[in-house]
């Protein structure tokens, strides 16, 4: 082998073992996405890979009726749960699931498989499956390009999970457990000792007000509240509950006083709700 030689030999076996052979980077055609959402006190997270209708036939074709679906591309979609939720109606308890569709004409079947590493539904079995639910799918007016799934029609306890494309839209409701996780906080902070910080004392009164709970014990609360630290929106608060109490007199002078302190602090947001409240008082 002559110099030459080597020397060609020796570039091409460098050529072979570089980096730069790995891949060459390129778009996508599903793009993976990931979604969180905070839904009560429950943070659910989605990630899932969309793909693009790209002038094909879906569902009945591409997605074939009556068959179960990755709903989405490439590997399962993942959807998981900080806490323990209802969906349609039916227990799930916290964790990860991979979330397939069995879709049909006018409807598609939910499942949550607690199978989350497979390459979309290759080798899905039921025997994983934690829950099935029933979803209605509806025609959209306008068609979707490009796979969406996210929340919408969002609550103090609930948010409804929507998959979109082509011209079909699929919704589950997924409901969170609230009300007991926040009466055992109040419980824990505020009825079974004396909180050091007085905002606790406002956000138990705001829970109870905003829940049509004892509102005399709301009023003890954040009168505890303001006395200890008054701000504008305590003193505000302290007003509604009064004033829900039919407490006019007494509801005026707090809403007056927050009108006073917001205008200090130049909130305009603030003065507009005090002044509200006691034209209502009139």
């Amino acid at each position: 082998m002559n110099t030459k030689q080597f020397i060609y030999l020796f570039a091409l076996v460098m050529l072979i073992n570089s980096p730069l052979r790995a891949q060459i980077q390129m778009p996508q055609a599903s793009p993976p996405s990931k979604v969180s959402q905070l839904v009560g006190l429950t943070q659910v997270t989605l990630e899932y890979s969309r793909p693009s209708v790209r002038e094909r036939k879906i569902f009945g074709e591409l997605v074939p009726f009556g068959q179960v679906w990755r709903t989405g591309a490439n590997s399962a979609t993942i959807i998981e749960f900080s806490t323990d939720v209802t969906v349609e109606g039916q227990p799930l308890k916290a964790g990860k699931y991979a979330l397939y569709s069995i879709p049909e004409k006018n409807a598609s079947t939910i499942v949550f498989s607690s199978k989350t590493d497979l390459w979309g539904a290759v080798g899905y079995s039921p025997s994983d499956d934690v829950l099935r639910v029933k979803a209605t799918s509806k025609k959209l007016k306008r068609p979707i390009e490009t796979l969406e799934i996210g929340f919408r029609d969002i609550t103090d306890s609930g948010a409804s999970l929507f998959i979109d494309w082509e011209k079909v839209s699929t919704q589950l409701r997924i409901k969170s457990e609230v009300d007991p996780l926040v009466m055992n906080q109040i419980q824990a902070h505020v009825i079974d000792k004396t909180p050091d910080n007085p905002g606790i004392y406002f956000q138990a009164a705001t829970y109870y007000f905003n829940t049509d709970r004892d509102l005399n014990l709301a009023l003890d609360w954040v009168t505890k509240s303001v006395e200890a630290d008054p701000k504008y929106w305590t003193v505000h608060l302290k007003a509604k509950i009064e004033q829900k109490l039919n407490m006019k007199e007494e509801a005026k002078a707090s809403a007056t006083k927050s009108m006073e302190m917001a205008k200090e602090a130049n909130n305009l947001d603030y003065v507009g709700l005090n002044e509200r409240l006691i034209k209502a008082l009139k």
